[in-house]
């Protein structure tokens, strides 16, 4: 399956670039994660959340053939 990655905030200037499709098998989230962390060791100490579809998922959560998001930490005002 295709899996559609975008990246924001500092996460996207540590991968240098805003998006990207990555060829994956089933899995959750945490075996994409360890591919990109492969890719881009930095993002390992880097703090961030993971949405699927637009929601928040934790790492356990199986991926869909779609589109996750890496969202580095914001907060309110």
């Amino acid at each position: 399956m295709n899996l559609k990655i975008k990246y924001f905030g500092v996460l996207a200037e540590i991968t240098n670039c805003s998006e990207e499709t990555i060829a994956y098998t089933k899995g959750s989230v945490s075996d994409v994660l360890m591919l990109l962390f492969e890719k881009y060791p930095t993002l390992k100490e880097t703090d961030f959340q993971v949405a699927q579809d637009l929601e928040i998922v934790s790492k356990d959560t199986l991926l869909l053939e779609s589109e996750i998001a890496l969202l580095p930490p914001f907060s309110g005002g």
